[in-house]
């Protein structure tokens, strides 16, 4: 969109919130470079240039604005919606593998040359991945000096700098200020003592309706991992330095996260992963008026508009938890995930709630007897060869996964059929065009909206429906009573 010099002009003088993450606003004038919606006086136009992504306009030679803070913007839609190299590897780089594995780790996975990647990355974003992860080491740098007492030399180490001279240059460049100046004016309100209890705010686009997002995580919640306690939902996660709980607390403009980390080194892969866990970089005004061109969903838009795909921080993980609710009711799903939870998770002890254990990894569940579990032969049978599959490599599920190589493989596997391989598509590597027409709350979707209800006619009726498939889903489900569909309470 930056290349649409008018079109952002439009969005910078009108402030338009909807924008923020898509590109960003260098001024001439001033060196800085903000978000659309950034509060200041708009500056002339002539002062304007505009740019894919904010490394981009920091390697530019612009400073981040003080007030709009654009390198806390939601981030760009496209990096959710989009399934081509830049895309993963964007999610891939938010999900901390260019801090843990390098850039040659990150072409790995994504199965292209290092050349090959850092070309396609500098072409569309004007900035290559390891400025990319540098932009977000600064953007914690950032948290941490302003919500933590932590020695700057600790602070430089959780961000992933290598040194604290690229530390203190880093934030210097970025924001125009020396460390030290960033913690002055925070420092009356901050706790005296280091802690690694964190609270940030998740911003996202506006609308958001939260009842069938919250909704839906409680309603399948597995017992031990994960719960809705004090009007937050609450889980542990496995992150790469050490176990973490975070919650999630819905406000009107933005999610509170409060994030219980083992290890500050994980404070960006937590945050991301949050995001991506409540779908909040969704660019939810396009979504609704595209489906609303069907007559059947308009209403329904209408009604409750800002709904949003739940999904998981751990595909894998969850790609388990699918397979043990085959073909049952809500709450038999739970109680075998939790009988396995119990038997091979990681116990973990809640200084709050009642979370006790860290869902078991592919690795865990390696030597799974089938004979422990209380299903079905068959789906004993799915479960252990997905469980092999995953542990040794064969099938890969993670945030920059090919989203179609993805299905074909998960479809090889016996026992795995459309509405599993699709289940995990959506809601565990997060394509917004996944679709479920053979899914039962669907089904009696369709038949009172008087939609058709045979797999082949509704597949068909719902191709004016992409690429925002798995969003229609959220509507129809909306339309039952099942739990899923509400807040809790």
């Amino acid at each position: 969109m930056y290349t649409d010099v008018d079109r952002c002009v439009r969005a910078v003088q009108s402030k338009d919130a909807r924008f923020d993450g898509w590109f960003f606003t260098g001024v001439l004038s001033t060196g800085i470079y903000c978000r659309p919606s950034c509060p200041v006086v708009p500056p002339k136009v002539e002062n304007m240039r505009f740019y894919p992504s904010a490394p981009a306009a920091q390697q530019a030679g612009f400073r981040a604005c003080k007030r709009c803070r654009p390198d806390a913007s939601p981030g760009s839609p496209q990096w959710n919606e989009r399934a081509d190299l830049v895309a993963r590897a964007m999610r891939l780089i938010a999900d901390g593998v260019v801090d843990a594995e390098g850039v040659p780790g990150l072409a790995a996975r994504l199965g292209y040359s290092v050349r090959q990647v850092e070309r396609q990355l500098h072409a569309e974003l004007g900035a290559g991945p390891l400025a990319i992860a540098r932009a977000q080491r600064a953007q914690t740098a950032r948290l941490l000096i302003e919500t933590t007492t932590l020695p700057m030399s600790e602070v430089a180490l959780a961000a992933g700098f290598s040194s604290i001279r690229s530390f203190n240059d880093t934030v210097r460049e970025v924001f125009a200020l020396t460390p030290t100046e960033m913690r002055k004016p925070a420092k009356r309100v901050r706790p005296s003592t280091p802690s690694t209890t964190l609270s940030v705010r998740l911003p996202f686009r506006a609308p958001l309706n939260p009842d069938n997002l919250f909704g839906h995580l409680v309603a399948t919640a597995v017992p031990g991992v994960e719960e809705w306690h004090d009007g937050a939902y609450r889980r542990t996660m496995n992150l790469p330095n050490g176990p973490a709980v975070v919650s999630l607390r819905p406000h009107p403009d933005y999610i509170g996260a409060n994030l219980l980390l083992s290890d500050l080194r994980d404070l960006s892969t937590a945050i991301n992963r949050c995001r991506r866990l409540l779908d909040l970089d969704a660019d939810p005004v396009a979504v609704d008026e595209h489906l609303s061109e069907d007559p059947v969903l308009a209403p329904l838009v209408a009604k409750a508009p800002g709904r949003r795909v739940p999904r998981s921080p751990d595909p894998a993980e969850f790609a388990v938890r699918t397979v043990l609710g085959q073909q049952v009711s809500t709450a038999a799903a739970r109680t075998h995930a939790s009988r396995l939870v119990r038997a091979h998770g990681t116990p973990f002890t809640d200084p709050v709630g009642t979370l006790t254990h860290l869902f078991p990894s592919p690795e865990a569940l390696a030597d799974l007897d089938p004979a422990d579990l209380a299903m079905p032969a068959t789906r004993k049978r799915t479960l252990a060869t997905l469980v092999n599959a995953l542990a040794t490599g064969a099938l890969e599920l993670d945030a920059g996964t090919d989203w179609t190589s993805a299905r074909e493989k998960l479809l090889a596997l016996p026992g795995i059929g459309p509405w599993t391989a699709e289940m995990i598509a959506m809601r565990a590597l997060g394509d917004p065009d996944a679709f479920i027409p053979t899914d039962l709350g669907i089904k009696q979707a369709a038949e009172a909206l008087g939609l058709p209800t045979g797999v082949k006619q509704l597949t068909e009726h719902a191709e004016a429906w992409r690429p925002w498939r798995a969003y229609a889903v959220q509507y129809l489900w909306a339309t039952g009573t099942h739990a899923i569909n509400r807040m809790p309470v």
